[in-house]
C-alpha cells in the first residue's frame, strides 16, 4: 500500500515537474504500470526492461530508474492508458484492443486473420522495423500524446475452443461463442455465421460447462489458466487475432529525457522484445500441449481455410469498415506485410 501511494505521488510530481520526469538524487524515475499478472508474458517483458535500463544506466551520474507496478496495482488498462496520456505515469504495457479507444488507428489489429499467414519475423519487420506502417502508426501515437516504443509478438494468436468439431468454415455456422465486447470482433464472428455473445470472464467456465455457450476464443495460456480443457473438446487454431502487446511512453516525458536516457530505454525495449519472441513461441506451444494432454483435440488449418474466411463478403465489409475508420491504415498494413514477406 505504501509503495502504491508513493507511486501515485511520484507520478503526480512527475506531471508537475516536466520535463524532469521524477528527477531525484537517485536519478530520473519513470513510473511504469500494467495489468498483467506476475509471471505472465507481459510482466516478464516489462521486468526485463526494468533490469536492462538499470544495467545500462546504473553506473552513470544520473541513472534512469524504471519503477514498475504490475498486476493492475495502479488501475485497469484504460485507466493506465489515460494516466500515461496525461503524464500521471510514464510507461504502460498492454494488449492492443484497449488502445483503440485512445488511438483509433489501432483498430487495424482487429482485422481478422490479417497476420495469420505470416511468420514472426515478417510481422516483426512490419510492426517494429522501418516500414510505412510503423511510421504511420508512430505518428498516430504522437497525435494522441504517446510515443510508441514497440510491439511484442511472435506470430502467436487467439484460438477458438469449442464443444463442436470446427474443421471447415461451415462448421462455425450458428456456433454460440463468447467474445470480448468489441464490435469489430463480434462483426467478424457474425460474418462467418457464428453467434457471438459477450459474457463476463468470471461466468465463462460454468457457461461452457452447462452449454450456455458452445465455445470461446483466447490465447492458449489464458485457456490453460482457466482450465478450459475440462469443459471443451476442440482447440482450433483459427489465428483470428494476433496475440500482441504494445509498450508506449508519454510523449512529453519521452521528449524530456536526455539523449543518453532515450537511447538506453530504446535499447532495453529492443533487447527485451527480441528475447521475448522465442519465449512467446514456447509459451504458446507448451500451453497448447497442456490443453491436448488434458483431452482436447487440436485442429490446424492450411492457407486455404484463411483464404475462404477472407473471401466471405461480411469479412470483406469489415475490412473496408476498419480501413475507412483508420484513414487507410488497414490497407497500409496489408501492403507492408506483403512487401516484407516478398523480401
Amino acid at each position: 500500500m505504501k509503495k502504491k501511494l508513493f507511486a501515485l505521488l511520484l507520478a503526480c510530481s512527475t506531471l508537475l515537474a516536466l520535463p524532469s520526469c521524477g528527477l531525484s538524487d537517485q536519478g530520473v524515475w519513470l513510473v511504469t504500470a500494467d495489468t498483467t499478472a506476475k509471471g505472465a508474458a507481459g510482466q516478464v517483458f516489462a521486468q526485463k526492461i526494468v533490469d536492462k535500463v538499470a544495467d545500462l544506466t546504473g553506473d552513470s551520474e544520473t541513472p534512469l530508474v524504471v519503477d514498475y507496478f504490475p498486476n493492475g496495482e495502479l488501475g485497469g488498462d484504460a485507466d493506465l492508458l489515460r494516466q500515461a496520456q496525461r503524464g500521471y505515469i510514464a510507461i504502460t504495457v498492454c494488449q492492443t484492443a484497449p488502445v483503440v479507444s485512445f488511438i483509433p488507428e489501432m483498430a487495424v489489429f482487429d482485422l481478422p486473420m490479417v497476420f495469420s499467414k505470416y511468420d514472426g519475423d515478417t510481422i516483426n519487420e512490419v510492426l517494429n522495423g522501418d516500414s510505412e506502417f510503423h511510421r504511420q502508426m508512430s505518428e498516430a501515437y504522437e497525435r494522441n500524446g504517446l510515443h510508441l516504443l514497440g510491439f511484442m509478438q511472435n506470430a502467436t494468436y487467439r484460438l477458438t475452443t469449442a464443444h463442436t468439431d470446427l474443421r471447415t468454415l461451415s462448421d462455425f455456422n450458428r456456433l454460440q461463442i463468447r467474445t470480448m465486447e468489441n464490435t469489430n470482433h463480434m462483426d467478424f464472428w457474425k460474418a462467418i455465421g457464428a453467434e457471438p455473445t459477450p459474457l463476463a470472464w468470471s461466468e465463462l467456465y460454468i457457461s461452457l460447462q452447462n452449454g450456455t455457450v458452445q465455445g470461446q476464443e483466447n490465447a492458449a495460456d489464458s485457456c490453460v489458466g482457466a482450465n478450459f480443457q475440462e469443459v471443451q473438446e476442440y482447440l482450433a487454431c483459427t489465428n483470428h487475432i494476433l496475440y500482441c502487446n504494445q509498450i508506449c511512453i508519454n510523449s512529453e516525458i519521452y521528449n524530456s529525457l536526455s539523449d543518453e536516457h532515450k537511447a538506453a530505454l530504446e535499447q532495453a525495449v529492443a533487447e527485451a522484445l527480441e528475447e521475448m519472441r522465442p519465449q512467446l513461441t514456447e509459451i504458446d506451444q507448451s500451453n497448447k500441449q497442456i490443453l491436448v494432454d488434458g483431452g482436447m483435440e487440436l485442429i490446424e488449418y492450411d492457407d486455404t481455410f484463411f483464404d475462404d474466411v477472407l473471401a466471405v463478403q461480411g469479412v470483406k465489409d469489415l475490412y473496408t469498415k476498419i480501413d475507412n475508420a483508420t484513414n487507410g491504415l488497414a490497407t497500409v498494413l496489408q501492403q507492408s506485410l506483403e512487401e516484407a514477406a516478398a523480401n
